[in-house]
């Protein structure tokens, strides 16, 4: 497994179980990690030696393929630490609660990184912007949403000291703007000072 920084590992396992279920369900062996899968019983009275070996061949040769592709998307370190395993339900089941706790910790960070992310008058603008946006999709994928008035909201509150007024100006407006249009404006607001900070030539930023 691809090692990641801090408050990102999550957002790899989202797409490494989904891949791997996928995989799983293809071969029609997922069924194996079902924890409701019942052990196969005794023979019944109708029942051929031949049909009792096949079924429990089959299925410990799904269990044998079920838990070499999962050990085999894992990195090395899980991979060691899960190879002398037994139940390939156990290695799911552990896996599982080990990212469910992650998963918590990750959004933790993402919504902590949203609200102390701040805008700088040293910087350009509107790449600050792209970079809470970054942080907002990253919450999208965690199932966390944020309302687009909240987002434009949250853009105008994270202004930097020098936009004061400007920050004013929108808050007592009545009228409510989109995404698309509160960049607009300050793109826009942006250009205007960067005019009159050059004596009527506009900054082109890189």
């Amino acid at each position: 497994m691809v090692r990641l920084k801090e408050g990102k590992i999550l957002l790899y396992l989202l797409w490494w179980q989904d891949k791997v279920r996928f995989l799983l369900t293809t071969l029609k062996i997922f069924y194996i990690l079902d924890p409701t899968l019942a052990p196969l019983l005794e023979p019944k009275e109708n029942d051929t030696p031949q049909v009792v070996a096949a079924a429990r061949k089959k299925r410990k040769e799904d269990e044998l393929i079920c838990k070499g592709h999962i050990l085999n998307a894992l990195s090395d370190r899980l991979y060691d630490l899960y190879t002398n395993t037994n139940s390939v339900r156990e290695i799911w089941e552990a896996l599982e609660n080990k990212y469910k706790a992650e998963e918590e910790d990750t959004k933790k960070f993402l919504i902590s990184q949203y609200i102390d992310f701040k805008f700088f008058d040293e910087k350009p603008l509107l790449p600050q912007i792209h970079e809470l946006q970054v942080i907002v999709n990253k919450l999208k994928v965690l199932k966390i949403e944020l309302p687009e008035a909240f987002q434009v909201g949250a853009i105008v509150a994270k202004l930097p000291s020098s936009w004061k007024g400007y920050r004013k100006r929108i808050l007592h407006k009545s009228e409510d703007y989109s995404l698309e249009e509160i960049q607009k404006h300050l793109r826009i607001e942006e250009e205007s000072r960067s005019r009159d900070k050059n004596g009527g030539r506009v900054q082109w930023w890189d």
